[in-house]
């Protein structure tokens, strides 16, 4: 595979550049380069504006009003956006439900969801995890019970799903339940999209260590979903689960999010001082620096062989749990650096005043990192499905 851009490829950098530089709202940028938390409102507006320009799924194929970009376009267009300070925008909707939804859904359900999703009139969140099965979610216990009346078919589903992302401002929920009890494993499961507005549907706010509102707990009491919205065939869930999931761990990588914050790391360690000199000509600090862009760059480079693949029409293999490990793990030390470099300047103090670069709440970001290595099965699945999968054990 040729690593260079082209020249069509290089135009396009620039027209993507461009764009950025004109359309991203300062305001907006200007929270995600000092880390202070974004609003539904923000994710909307700049939605709405990459929907505008025709942007708004560079990974959708035209037929559905996506851009059809090729896997370098889109890999381009992310770095520009990270570089920019363009907010990295929750995958549930256009990344994760709408690709199932284009493979497995009806016709019907194509025509009903895919709008909204890609003019961000409705917002999605993910029912996958519960108490007791996170990165094993063969063992999912919510129920799905399928039941006929007057108005036809339809499913009451009770139990609960965790750790559920923007559950607190999603108009809808994909959710995996079970539909058949006496089945093994994966074999019961189904796929559902439900209204977060039914009746007996509960979100309640878990608090995290970094002190944000982010994630929930939600409720299923006796809600009663349409069988039409069904994705697929009853009890083959568990095949779009791993569709979506290959999916979801290749966006997790977040390379360029991390070669922007490495770019920040570089700042700040040359401008701290240890012992009268800049900490970036501190060797032992350089060092572990030296060590995160190397393995950042390699990272990168099978990025670009998945999104190769995904060009030749092939699913995400062991090389999406490589991603999902190793950008995590990257992200994860960028940040301990950088709370590292500044010291005492990264506590974690939501209401400080002093946002600029050093003085932003660098701690809130390093605990709220923390997650990475758990969300999207966590990194020692990850590493049993690649021994599975390269190794056969």
């Amino acid at each position: 595979m040729d690593l260079n851009f082209n020249d069509a490829e290089l135009g396009f950098r620039q027209l993507v550049r461009h764009f950025l530089q004109t359309s991203l709202p300062q305001a907006i940028s200007h929270k995600v380069h000092h880390g202070i938390a974004l609003e539904k409102s923000d994710y909307q507006q700049w939605q709405k504006i990459l929907h505008a320009q025709g942007w708004g799924a560079s990974s959708w194929p035209a037929v559905h009003g996506g851009t059809g970009w090729s896997a370098v376009q889109r890999y381009i267009f992310e770095e520009e956006c990270a570089a920019a300070g363009a907010p990295r925008l929750p995958p549930f909707g256009i990344k994760m439900v709408a690709p199932v939804i284009m493979e497995f859904g009806s016709h019907e359900q194509q025509q009903r969801f895919l709008p909204s999703i890609l003019s961000a009139d409705e917002w999605w969140c993910q029912g996958y995890s519960e108490p007791g099965s996170g990165s094993d979610l063969a063992s999912v216990k919510a129920t799905a019970d399928r039941r006929r009346d007057n108005e036809g078919e339809y499913y009451v589903v009770n139990g609960q799903k965790t750790w559920t992302t923007l559950a607190h401002y999603a108009d809808w929920i994909f959710c995996l339940v079970r539909t058949d009890r006496e089945a093994k494993a994966q074999r019961g499961i189904s796929f559902l999209l439900i209204d977060m507005k039914s009746p007996g549907v509960t979100v309640r706010p878990i608090i995290t260590m970094d002190g944000a509102h982010e994630v929930n707990e939600v409720w299923f009491d006796d809600v009663k979903v349409p069988a039409a919205n069904l994705v697929g065939e009853e009890n083959k869930g568990w095949t779009y689960a791993k569709f979506l999931l290959g999916h979801e761990r290749t966006n997790i990588a977040g390379i360029g999010i991390a070669k922007r914050e490495l770019a920040r790391l570089k700042r700040v360690a040359a401008r701290e001082f240890k012992n009268g000199k800049p900490l970036i000509e501190d060797a032992a600090f350089a060092t572990r620096m030296a060590q995160v862009e190397i393995d950042l760059m390699a990272l990168e480079m099978t990025n670009l062989r998945v999104l190769s693949a995904e060009e030749q029409s092939h699913a995400p293999g062991p090389e999406a749990s490589i991603l999902k490990i190793k950008g995590t793990e990257i992200q994860q030390a960028i940040t301990e650096l950088l709370v590292q470099a500044v010291g005492e300047q990264a506590l974690p103090l939501r209401d400080r005043q002093d946002t600029s670069e050093l003085a932003s709440p660098l701690a809130i970001n390093y605990l709220n990192m923390r997650k990475l290595s758990i969300y999207g099965g966590s990194n020692e699945i990850q590493k049993n499905i690649i021994a599975q999968m390269i190794m056969g054990l």
